[in-house]
Formats: C-alpha cells, sequence, structure tokens
C-alpha cells in the first residue's frame, strides 16, 4: 500500500439514550471518515414510559452488544443532584493527586464520605497548580439508577450534562474557550460550566420552556426577572463575580421562545447569545430542522462522547457498574470451571516442587548456591536489600500522612493548604464551623501513633462571617524535625 493512501476510520455507532421528565428520547449516531451520520431519532410514547421497554423498541440490547464491537450503547443519567466543585491542587504524582482532591472534597460535603460517589478530572495547569473539576452524589441515588438500567446493558452511563457541552462544541458553534451554555428542556434548565471544551460545572434550575409561554414580552413580569436573576446567581456559584464577563451561550431551536429569553437575559446585564445548531458536518437519512435537531440535542451530545472516544469523562459510576465487556471477562475469570482448572494447575505445581525439595540433599542445596555465589557476591545483595529498605524508611508517605489528616477532620473543618517539607513541621490552614470542631480536630490527630506536638496557630474569627480560621502545626515522624548539626 502507498504511504500517500489515507485508511479510513473504522465504523463506530453509539446509541444513546436520555430522559426529560418522563419521557425518554434516542438517537443512534454514527462516525466514518471524520463525519457524522444520525441515523434515527425516537421518542418514547405514552405506552413504553419503563426503559427496558424503550430500549428494546430502540435498538439498544445485549445480543448487538455480544454481536457489534463497533456498536455500543450509553444511557444519560440526570445532573439533578449532582453537586460540583471545582478546586486548585498543587502539581503532584496521580495517587497523591487523588488522596488530596478526596481528602479537599470530602470536608466540603455535608454527607458521610461512605455514602458519597466521587469522580474528578484535571483541566488546565496555571502557577504549578492544576484545576480540577469534581462531581459527587449521593452512592444510593446512583446505586437505584444503575439497578434500573441493568436489564439495558449499556456500555457507559454518562452525565447528561457532558452530553450538553458535547453537543455545544460540535454542532452549536462552541469553542475551547470559557463559556456558560444554558439548555431549557419544557420544565427545566440546565446550566453548564465550559472549560477547554469539557464540563467543568453544572446547575439545574427549575423553570423551563412552558413556564415561557406566555408574558415574556413583558421583561417584568415575576417569572422572567426571577429566571434571569437564577442564571446570575449559577455563574456566580460558578466562580464569576462579574457575570457579565463569561458569554452566556442559549441552545435555541430557533423558535421565538428562546430569542425572547436571550432578549431578557441580555437586558439583565449578561453577555447572552443564541445558539443555533449548524449541521453541515451531519448527515440525516432525510432533512432535519432545527427544532427537530434541538429537541434531541442530549441523545445526539451523549452519542458524540461515545463514538469520539474522549477521554476522562467523569464517571461516577465507576465503582457501582461494570459494562458489558468488563463483566464478560470477570465471569470467565471467576467461573467454576477456570477456578478448578487453576486450583488443578497449581497442585500439580505444588507437588512437583515439593518433590524437587525433598529429593534435593543438603549438599546439593550448598552447592548451587556456591555456584551461584561465583557471579553474584550474595553478601553484597544482602547489603544492597538492607540499603533499599533504610532509603525507604527514610521517605515520606505522602498517601499515609493525608489519610491521617483525612480521618481526623470531620463535618465542619474545610482544609485549604497543606505544606510539607522535610525538616520543617507540617503546616495545615483552613477553617472550622465553631472552636470545638477546631479542638476536636487537634485531639483526633494527638491520636495518630506517628503524629506528634500538635499545635493551633493563629485562630482567630473571619470578619467576613462565622467560620473560625485556623493553622496546624505538627511533627510526623522524623521527617519534620531539624537534622542535628543543620
Amino acid at each position: 500500500m502507498s504511504d500517500s493512501v489515507v485508511k479510513k476510520d473504522k465504523v463506530l455507532s453509539a446509541i444513546a439514550i436520555s430522559q426529560e421528565n418522563d419521557k425518554f428520547k434516542a438517537v443512534e449516531l454514527r462516525k466514518q471518515d471524520g463525519r457524522f451520520e444520525l441515523l434515527w431519532a425516537k421518542s418514547s410514547e405514552a405506552d413504553d414510559r419503563q426503559l427496558d421497554v424503550f430500549a428494546a423498541r430502540s435498538g439498544l440490547s445485549i445480543e448487538q452488544a455480544e454481536t457489534d464491537s463497533n456498536r455500543i450503547g450509553i444511557v444519560g443519567f440526570n445532573c439533578a443532584g449532582v453537586a460540583f466543585y471545582r478546586i486548585w491542587m498543587p502539581v503532584v504524582k496521580e495517587k497523591e493527586l487523588a488522596a488530596m482532591v478526596k481528602l479537599q472534597t470530602e470536608t466540603r460535603l455535608p454527607l458521610r464520605a461512605e455514602e458519597v460517589e466521587l469522580a474528578w478530572r484535571k483541566g488546565r495547569t496555571r502557577d504549578e497548580e492544576v484545576a480540577v473539576t469534581v462531581a459527587a452524589a449521593k452512592r444510593q441515588r446512583l446505586q437505584e439508577f444503575v439497578e434500573g438500567v441493568r436489564s439495558v446493558k449499556p456500555a457507559k452511563i454518562l452525565l447528561d450534562s457532558e452530553g450538553i457541552v458535547e453537543v455545544w462544541r460540535r454542532f452549536f458553534g462552541g469553542d475551547a474557550g470559557s463559556a456558560a451554555v444554558v439548555s431549557i428542556g419544557a420544565r427545566s434548565t440546565q446550566v453548564c460550566l465550559a472549560e477547554d471544551g469539557r464540563l467543568s460545572n453544572a446547575a439545574i434550575l427549575d423553570m423551563g420552556t412552558e413556564d415561557f409561554q406566555e408574558g415574556l414580552e413583558d421583561e417584568q413580569t415575576e417569572a422572567a426577572g426571577g429566571f434571569a436573576q437564577d442564571i446570575r446567581s449559577v455563574l456566580e456559584l460558578f466562580g464569576y463575580a462579574e457575570p457579565a464577563e463569561l458569554p452566556v451561550f442559549v441552545l435555541s431551536d430557533g423558535g421565538i421562545v428562546v430569542e425572547s429569553i436571550v432578549s431578557l437575559l441580555k437586558s439583565s446585564g449578561l453577555d447572552a447569545r443564541i445558539a443555533l445548531p449548524e449541521l453541515k458536518e451531519l448527515t440525516t437519512p432525510s432533512e432535519i430542522s432545527a427544532e427537530e435537531f434541538y429537541n434531541y440535542r442530549v441523545p445526539v451530545g451523549l452519542a458524540l462522547i461515545g463514538v469520539e472516544e474522549r477521554a476522562e469523562e467523569l464517571n461516577l459510576f465507576e465503582h457501582l457498574y461494570q459494562p458489558l465487556e468488563e463483566e464478560k471477562k470477570k465471569h470467565w475469570l471467576y467461573s467454576q470451571k477456570v477456578v478448578y482448572a487453576i486450583a488443578a494447575v497449581m497442585l500439580v505445581v505444588l507437588v512437583i516442587v515439593s518433590y524437587a525439595i525433598d529429593v534435593a540433599s543438603p549438599g546439593a542445596i550448598e552447592k548451587r548456591l556456591k555456584a551461584s555465589s561465583s557471579d553474584t557476591d550474595i553478601s553484597m545483595l544482602v547489603q544492597r536489600q538492607k540499603l533499599l529498605r533504610t532509603v525507604a524508611s527514610e521517605r515520606a508517605n505522602l498517601l499515609e500522612l493525608l489519610e491521617y489528616i483525612n480521618s481526623s477532620a470531620g463535618r465542619g473543618i474545610l482544609l485549604d493548604t497543606l505544606h510539607f517539607k522535610k525538616g520543617q513541621p507540617v503546616s495545615i490552614s483552613g477553617q472550622a464551623d465553631n472552636p470545638d470542631l477546631l479542638y476536636k480536630f487537634q485531639e483526633s490527630l494527638l491520636t495518630k501513633k506517628d503524629i506528634k506536638n500538635v499545635e493551633i496557630q493563629n485562630a482567630s474569627k473571619d470578619p467576613k462571617g462565622d467560620k473560625f480560621k485556623f493553622t496546624v502545626t505538627f511533627h510526623y515522624k522524623n521527617f519534620t524535625k531539624k537534622a542535628i548539626g543543620t
């Protein structure tokens, strides 16, 4: 084959299902040679409000997943009840970052750590810090959702907000900058913060197009004014104290309602813009209108993630749901026949090894040792092993330290920074709801076997609120004490 011949992309299609209120919507999207084809789009009827019934009609089934490796199924999870956090962390190794993210997030949650599932991913880096987006949700709600979709056996369960950002990026003129993406449904509205073309935060408002069918021409109506104020509050929640500095893209079906909403947002001081579908890169069996495409924007966005295979999704279901292929691998490994076969092989190996040891005389073993010592000095190997153990003992176990701190900081303690440098006391700064919680934090740290001399420094009430800011220092093993002569 000539080098000038370009190989075609493999054909990959994704069936994606999302739910808005009590109605399911599904599409199948195919990607080939860099182009997208919307094969079909379906909405649930009155008699198929159960996901498994609708999925069977949509072609998302176990048989198809088993026979077609280039076709996957995706189910969207509504982000109502999902909390998002945006935190800046030092640039460290992946394992250390995971522990630090867990520590920072769990101190902010209103629930116990064992009641919550977390998912996070890294974003942009600045001044030796990396932005981390964290999604958190109540484990019980996620487990209930998994039970509802298990019969469908999708390859992925994705946050529908990720689908909204993806469809905006691909088909509504989105870019890699920072923006708020507003997706208005019949009874609710999702506001997503997009940074670098990916979801960074999200919020859901309990208002939709049904609230604006009448009275939008009068921008002083209670519903219109309340909606504009809610949008401003969400942008402030995203970290934009001056909401006008962040562009707000409102996904549009080309109708008058969305146009009026954008006009309303502009008049309230927001940089609001209409985002209409751009379908030049999309092939469909028949001509599709902007309104029809808008109705399926969420499942299209989810399907895009499937066929584009973008990495690092916010997978809240990582520990609660295994896709079909992983389950099949697990079933193969843990099937009874395989377990028996492995056990039989191990038994044979054990018998052979035991027999070899029994028949070998002490003289033969000594001879082998002497032969090997001619090539490698055994005493030097022993010394090297001791040296390695000594070096390892001189290394601080940062993960262990973080676990100590994490288990000591209970509810009402929010930690901001952790400073660790060999030869200096560990320093933690943060804030507490009240002094009693701070003292409990100190006492809990003192119970850890490797932590000593825990002292509270600079504790004072925040003049801007009721919290108590503090700094706590302590010694961790021998790492934080100055060496003699230094």
